[in-house]
């Protein structure tokens, strides 16, 4: 007789259910998250997922709180510039977020602004990401010597770029991609 020793399968703990509620945004949006949805892709029954979370919109709040949280922090990170850097820091900041990105977070990014534009609290998260990377950038170029208003005018430039060329159909295999990135990003640091 074979005895099988399956390995106890490890409990799902809440993260693990947020991590897989992104998997789904990014697929199919907001209107695709469905506990069934989840369950089914984690392997569980729906009763884990009450263990979690009271219900849906329990869940949609931490897909939020963490999205925010998430990109807080990469704010955080890709800004942080020692004094007189700050320059240097801008480049980097427009090099990393026009690069090739992660599709996926790119997906997640499109799926959380579609969400925000039917949903007040959606939108108030997104309004606070984009009011905290403009801020950011907006101290660095103001560091650079630009005034407030200039300051500003060029963090919104920056982030207009960086996400409109990410969303942008384009061959991204063109030898003179990179040469057009190096120009556009000369002309919003210019001084």
């Amino acid at each position: 007789m074979d005895v099988q020793h399956d390995k106890p399968r490890q409990p799902l703990e809440r993260q693990n259910w947020i991590d897989a509620a992104f998997d789904v945004l990014a697929d199919q949006g907001i209107d695709g998250l469905r506990v069934e949805t989840l369950a089914k892709r984690c392997g569980v029954t729906k009763g884990s997922f009450y263990w979690h979370f009271k219900d849906r919109q329990d869940l949609c709040a931490a897909i939020l709180d963490d999205w925010k949280d998430g990109r807080i922090r990469d704010i955080n990170r890709q800004t942080a510039s020692d004094p007189g850097h700050e320059r240097e820091q801008l480049q980097r900041v427009i090099e990393v977020y026009s690069a090739a990105r992660n599709r996926k977070g790119v997906w997640i990014e499109l799926a959380v602004r579609d969400w925000a534009r039917r949903d007040e609290g959606a939108a108030r998260i997104v309004e606070e990401v984009d009011a905290w990377r403009l801020e950011c950038t907006r101290k660095l170029f103001v560091n650079c010597g630009y005034s407030d208003d200039e300051a500003r005018s060029r963090s919104l430039l920056l982030y207009a770029y960086v996400f409109g060329q990410s969303l942008m159909a384009y061959d991204r295999q063109d030898p003179k991609n990179s040469d057009f990135k190096l120009w556009i990003a000369d002309r919003i640091l210019r001084n």
